[in-house]
């Protein structure tokens, strides 16, 4: 990579102009603050975050941008673009049924977590402008989650609350309020900022910054298709490796080891699904593969690295199964999976995020960005790729 990128550059500035004519406009005045929070991008590690695994992820350069201004009647109000603004009070945080699968479900979990922690907050009003492409792997709403976390601890808690709790403040809500399963990796690689390894097997997940690669650029391919109708499937992946872990008298498979796995395979067969056993054996593997890219990152070892980027979207597609929708023939990310392919000579490429449609990641070398980029485009529109960089900031306040 071209090293972690540690400004907005001038297109945020444009987007502050506009964020300040769409505050006065919403609100009469100009705002007081202004944040910034990423997406990210996960690197290796897909699908073992929620059973104690481990991760290779960074926060990236496109991100949801905001305006903000401390209210006193304790009324949290959202504005973004067209839609109608988020209302409600810091009073009233308890789970709200008919709100699951909706913004404002969100916005209260991140506020109910942070008051379960006995923290004290007031309102706020905010509008926000987002670049992260939604539905396509980068986590549009864990940045949106941190981002209200980061607010409230910028104007009420002094900065003191650590990332871990901005991350788990997102998970919450989006487990908890707005219905939708998911475990610690999109929340804290937004929250931490950076590209980091990071074991979720301990009691507190474990963070150890990585060097990025040199010589590449990263794009993104959103290969369309929508994540909205696709909660069973993400459900499945955890359900199923969970009953694995069960079969053994445990909740999580970290508990368990890939031993453990292979002498209990004749039983283990008569209990849970092929689909769940290889989904298990994924997750052990898939551990091995983050410890040996953060290895190599940090040996300066690019092509050792790249190896494992490329075996962790083979198991992806092979044995965690999540490439394409089970029954379904439009397959778009193994079709742009099968023309990276095609047009790297060196780099990497894989499915990221939670899979089923979305993004396809490539690490593409500086000077072959542009030919990478020009024939993802013919296939899946020029709307649709986007050349990015890491980010070394998470969820920030940003200068006016």
């Amino acid at each position: 990579m071209q090293g972690l990128q540690d400004d907005h550059g001038t297109e945020a500035l444009s987007r502050k102009g506009r964020l300040i004519a769409d505050f006065k406009e919403q609100f009469g005045e100009a705002p007081a603050y202004f944040f910034s929070s990423p997406g990210r991008a996960e690197i290796v590690g897909n699908h073992t975050d929620h059973n104690g695994g481990k991760v290779l992820v960074s926060a990236i350069s496109c991100d949801v941008m905001a305006a903000v201004s401390p209210r006193s009647d304790g009324n949290v109000v959202i504005a973004s673009g067209s839609y109608y603004p988020i209302r409600l009070s810091v009073h009233e945080l308890s789970v709200r049924e008919r709100e699951k699968g909706k913004s404002i479900a969100l916005v209260r979990g991140v506020l109910g977590y942070l008051k379960g922690l006995g923290l004290s907050f007031g309102g706020f009003s905010c509008v926000t402008h987002s670049n992260i492409f939604r539905g396509a792997g980068v986590s549009s709403s864990a940045a949106f989650e941190v981002l209200i976390a980061e607010i409230v601890n910028t104007l009420y808690l002094g900065g003191r609350l650590p990332a871990i709790e901005k991350a788990r403040a997102g998970m919450v809500a989006e487990n908890d309020y707005f219905g939708k399963p998911c475990g610690l990796l999109d929340q804290a690689g937004i929250a931490f900022g950076g590209l980091n390894e990071i074991d979720f097997s301990p009691r507190e997940p474990f963070v150890t910054p990585v060097p990025a690669p040199e010589g590449y650029r990263l794009i993104l391919t959103n290969t369309g298709g929508s994540h909205a109708k696709l909660t069973a499937h993400y459900a499945d992946i955890r359900r199923e490796m969970g009953e694995v872990a069960a079969f053994f008298h445990k909740k999580y498979l970290f508990e368990l080891s890939e031993r453990d796995l292979l002498e209990a395979l004749p039983a283990l067969r008569q209990k849970v699904s092929d689909r769940a056993i290889l989904r298990a054996f994924h997750f052990f593997e898939e551990n091995k593969r983050v410890e040996l890219a953060a290895r190599a990152l940090g040996e300066g070892d690019t092509s050792l690295f790249f190896e494992q980027v490329l075996s962790s979207g083979e198991s992806s597609l092979k044995y965690l199964q999540n490439c394409y929708i089970p029954g379904d023939t439009f397959e778009p990310v193994v079709i742009a999976l099968k023309l990276s392919e095609k047009l790297l000579r060196s780099g990497a490429y894989r499915m990221m995020g939670g899979g089923f449609t979305g993004t396809v990641l490539a690490f593409c070398p500086v000077g072959g960005e542009e030919r990478y980029c020009r024939e993802m485009a013919r296939v899946f529109g020029r709307e649709n790729v986007f050349l990015t960089d890491l980010r070394a900031e998470g969820a920030t306040q940003i200068s006016g």
